[in-house]
């Protein structure tokens, strides 16, 4: 007699009721952390399956969750849903010195619905880079320094439109988690260490302290 077949997983709930009871809970919401499988799956293409009301509720959600972190990106994944939906904010309130290394200026409230972004130029830029889904360590990474973001906002408006500099490596990051790949993956991980070692050791606008001290190599546009 052959053994009994697996039960199978019971089928997700539709994605409007798993929202409805996301937004039901406590706020902000609570951002998932690394290790959770949602964070490593490729995020489900957004193509309606929302009312208006339940998209702008959710959208509102994930503002004040980023804010409340604070953080200047967040991936609809990192608050458990595998859906291709991202909201990104900066005020870009940090020293003149910072702000001119990294080409750190202010970007306006947006919302990126299913995003995909393309090298503009050859050129990277590396520096030290954080997630609220993996809390308390930052890491050196290589990234894009231009690139061409494609995306449609909350209204189903089309954006095209080129970012360079810190935006540009929010827009990467935050699209990144929409394809189940966390900055860790990207990360020159001998350079990985704590908040407190960064404040204290590596505060300076661009990694090569870091860098020298730690053993790792810089990419030549790094400085």
């Amino acid at each position: 007699m052959p053994p009994p077949l697996p039960t199978p997983p019971p089928p997700h709930p539709p994605l409007s009721d798993r929202v409805e009871e996301l937004l039901a809970g406590p706020h902000p919401l609570p951002i998932v952390v690394a290790g959770d499988p949602v964070l490593r799956r490729p995020a489900e293409p957004y193509d309606g399956q929302l009312s208006s009301g339940q998209l702008e509720r959710l959208i509102a959600a994930m503002r004040a969750t980023m804010l409340a972190a604070p953080g200047v990106g967040l991936a609809a994944p990192q608050v458990g849903l595998a859906l291709r939906l991202a909201v990104i904010e900066d005020p870009a309130t940090v020293p003149d010195e910072l702000r001119t290394a990294r080409g750190r200026v202010p970007q306006p409230f947006r919302v990126l619905i299913n995003p995909v972004y393309e090298a503009v130029g050859a050129a990277r830029a590396t520096f030290f880079e954080g997630c609220l889904s993996v809390p308390g360590w930052q890491a050196v990474v290589a990234r894009h320094e231009r690139v061409r973001l494609r995306a449609q906002d909350e209204e189903g408006r089309t954006l095209d439109e080129v970012f360079s500099g810190w935006p540009a490596r929010i827009v990467q990051h935050e699209t990144d988690h929409l394809d189940g790949t966390l900055y860790l993956d990207r990360a020159e991980l001998r350079s990985l260490s704590s908040q407190q070692t960064l404040a204290e050791r590596w505060a300076q606008p661009t990694p090569r302290l870091a860098a020298r001290e730690l053993g790792f190599t810089l990419p030549p546009a790094a400085d």
